[in-house]
């Protein structure tokens, strides 16, 4: 049995625009999990179309249930091979992307579209397909289960990554990290809680003054 994954993304940036980003999206705040990427192919075929193959060295955290399926001096990081065809005359790009170590434990295949949209051609449209496999023995339902959780977290990491590149090639100020944003609202947090103390003390101050003054009144 193997688990699929269909869904579809926009991003409000022209076909172009995402083509350039693609190649240039790591790192961002959003791929810390993405260690290495290097490319080991890449031809013109005689129609004008550009093949590349890339390898990709990626790590994420293993759940508890899982550690104990890993020999303790096995590397836990992922290799990703990833191949792709890009139609710039009928602008469309394809990537395959597929894991080639811990093939036992889970296999996780994605293919991704991204052509030009069909409701406002300014933007990409982005097609996801995925297909999570296991072969082990008694638990590949849940590693596939988690597999599909795991991949769906990260699509949403992949655009929010995409979406933080564009914005850095277009001049724009890219959008706060979620750290970021956290961060700001802590310090804001302590900002208001500083001010309502200090509020506070000055309002005990003045009551106390008050209150003082009108036990001198009746002395």
């Amino acid at each position: 049995m193997v688990k699929y994954f269909l869904g579809q993304s926009v991003l409000r940036s022209s076909w172009d625009q995402v083509f350039a980003a693609f190649w240039q999206r790591y790192p961002n705040p959003y791929s810390k999990h993405v260690l290495t990427e290097d490319i080991v192919h890449r031809e013109v075929t005689p129609d004008q179309k550009l093949l590349s193959g890339r390898l990709l060295t990626k790590t994420n955290r293993t759940p508890r249930w899982a550690e104990r399926l890993f020999p303790a001096n096995v590397d836990h990081s992922v290799y990703i091979l990833e191949d792709s065809i890009v139609d710039p005359q009928n602008q469309t790009m394809t990537t395959f992307t597929w894991n080639i170590n811990h093939a036992r434990l889970m296999v996780v295949e994605e293919r991704c579209v991204y052509c030009v949209n069909s409701d406002n051609s300014g933007w990409t449209e982005i097609r996801r397909e995925a297909w999570v496999s296991s072969s082990l023995f008694g638990v590949s339902r849940a590693v596939q289960e988690f597999g599909l959780a795991w991949f769906k977290s990260n699509v949403t990491k992949t655009m929010k990554g995409f979406e933080y590149i564009l914005a850095k090639l277009q001049g724009e100020a890219p959008s706060k990290t979620l750290v970021e944003t956290a961060k700001e609202a802590k310090e804001k947090a302590k900002e208001t809680a500083l001010a309502a103390t200090e509020k506070a003390k000055d309002l005990a101050s003045k009551a106390a003054t008050k209150k003082q003054q009108q036990q001198q009144q009746f002395v």
